[in-house]
């Protein structure tokens, strides 16, 4: 039987992200200032909220655990909010 990477990742109690980096850990919290890379090159923003269940952001469902959460952020330069999972931001000191 196949089985997924993210399935077998979770099966054996460890996270691994898009890039394979096995036990990686993402947890940011509301107020974290964080960047990420963009079609525009690389922003910054605050953490506004924190999802831990599916939900709906600009019209698409976006997937969300507890496991694997996505982030809202509200960028430093523009009104602009995304959403982002874990693996996908930085945190900036």
């Amino acid at each position: 039987m196949l089985t997924s990477p993210a399935h077998t990742a979770r099966f054996n109690g460890t996270l691994s992200t898009a890039k394979g980096e096995a036990g990686m850990s993402h947890e940011f919290k509301v107020g974290d200032h964080v960047r990420w890379n963009s079609e525009a090159g690389h922003v910054s923003g605050k953490i506004t909220k924190v999802h831990t269940s599916d939900t709906e952001y600009k019209g698409h469902p976006r997937h969300c655990s507890e496991d694997d959460p996505q982030y809202e952020i509200k960028s430093d330069k523009t009104d602009h909010v995304a959403m982002h999972k874990g693996s996908a931001l930085h945190k900036v000191d």
